[in-house]
């Protein structure tokens, strides 16, 4: 965990550092929020930042965001003052903790930001015996390849690869190759020296520099564009990096981890992936079982996030009912554990008895796990689509409504959109910008037809 601290904290710098020491924490200061960016843009970044509440926060935030730098925010100040707290949340911070220090607070919220990302939950055998084969592997520095459905929780074993290495006391760097748009992942990767395309206002370094000597995730990444996919085998082939705009080859020592939801393999075949690159990332591999396929895992999980979101709310933990139970133990939970931690969320927060109904469990697309299987309920639609519907209607007519459609039922998440349809984020995204040319508006949230 590395804190960043940005402000004096009113003289009780050494006392709240302390704190943190004493719970795991590596601590770094910055006078402000310009030096707090520099320290961003030089590799030297934070899985938390708490800023004087005195401070503009809301630009902090918004310069954060512009630089595509992903760091909860938490705000501190003199007395716990409600008013100060309620500005500081809406300007964008997560959370106030106000001064004098107290160490059961600071201790809190450094706990909270690392299960976010470190809490691995489960009771099934084929969960243990995947533990075991990443505990073997963890100690050395090959590149592994970890593959699984989406949701099922890649990025969580990585992270748990890392603490279990011989590099768990140095940093480990995350980046979503589907994240972030075509134009600036070779930024992302390598950094860019200052003036090198328009936007560069300063220089920043890239995610290799920024693991050096540590872990780098690279999730998602069979949604790599090909151009990127020889520079990126060069930098994990010789541990060799270009900053763009720069003028000299930088040397990096680094262990690479990546994700796939995908049978890359099949997309090498496809021509979308280059073999070589697959090669130099799967020398090692470990696949994580869907929920479906490791059953013992699914109540230790409910019961763990039905805790967590009680406590988050301020609301009873309620027990699931039979009916409740049974529901989830036969469900197919295609979106794996994310699909079923929304889930949860949602019971504790709908649930008003003493127990939790299988009313109170809404899916995605409005439904409950009870009512019926996803294959069934995929039947059940089928059934009512004949070809008299699609008569009259163009191959790209009936693509965009598919699409739409499926970005509908998955609530606009696009990843699980481009799941289902077996595209890929790229494609999707070029689809829709192309939608949106011919009048459709697609927000995150919804996607409806605009208005005239």
């Amino acid at each position: 965990m590395r804190l960043l601290i940005i402000g004096s904290m009113n003289g009780q710098i050494g006392a709240a550092s302390k704190i943190a020491f004493d719970h795991g924490a590596k601590v770094s200061h910055a006078p402000d929020p310009s030096t707090a960016l520099e320290l961003a843009r030089s590799g030297q970044s934070a899985d938390l930042v708490m800023i004087d509440v005195e401070l503009d926060i809301a630009a902090f935030i918004k310069s954060l965001k512009d630089e595509r730098i992903s760091v909860p925010v938490v705000a501190y100040g003199i007395g716990t003052d409600t008013e100060t707290a309620v500005r500081a949340i809406k300007a964008g911070a997560k959370e106030y903790i106000p001064l004098p220090p107290d160490p059961e607070l600071i201790a809190a919220v450094l706990e909270a930001v690392a299960e976010e990302t470190h809490t691995l939950i489960f009771a099934d055998p084929s969960t243990a015996e995947m533990l075991r084969l990443a505990d073997r592997i963890s100690g050395s520095n090959a590149s592994i390849l970890i593959t699984g459905d989406s949701g099922t929780g890649k990025e969580i074993l990585a992270r748990y690869i890392h603490r279990h290495s011989k590099r768990a006391d140095k940093q480990f760097v995350s980046l979503n190759c589907a994240a972030i748009p075509e134009n600036l992942l070779e930024s992302e990767l390598f950094g860019h020296e200052k003036g090198a395309f328009t936007g560069a206002i300063a220089r920043r370094i890239g995610k290799f520099e920024e693991a050096d000597g540590g872990t780098l995730l690279l999730d998602e990444i069979s949604e790599l564009h090909p151009r990127l996919q020889a520079k990126l085998l060069r930098a994990v082939q010789e541990r060799e990096i270009d900053r763009v705009g720069g003028a000299k080859p930088i040397k990096v020592d680094i262990r690479v981890l990546a994700t796939s939801n995908r049978d890359l393999s099949e997309e090498v075949a496809k021509g979308n992936f280059r073999e070589d690159l697959l090669f130099r990332l799967n020398v090692l591999n470990i696949k994580i079982p869907s929920l479906r396929d490791r059953p013992a895992d699914i109540p230790v999980l409910y019961r763990y996030f039905i805790k967590k979101y009680a406590e988050a709310n301020g609301l009873p933990a309620r027990p699931l009912s039979d009916a409740a139970r049974e529901a989830i133990e036969r469900y197919h939970w295609p979106g794996n554990v994310r699909e079923l931690e929304n889930t949860m969320h949602r019971a504790v927060l709908l649930a008003t008895g003493e127990m939790i109904e299988p009313e109170a469990m809404i899916l995605p697309d409005g439904g409950s796990p009870g009512a019926a299987t996803p294959e069934a309920a995929g039947a059940a639609a089928g059934a009512v689509i004949t070809a008299a519907d699609l008569v009259g209607k163009t191959v790209a007519e009936v693509e965009r409504d598919l699409i739409i459609d499926t970005l509908k039922h998955c609530l606009g998440n696009r990843t699980h959109a481009a799941n289902i349809l077996g595209i890929s984020i790229r494609t999707l995204r070029n689809k829709l910008k192309l939608y949106s040319g011919d009048g459709l508006q697609i927000s995150p949230r919804e996607v409806k037809q605009a208005s005239a």
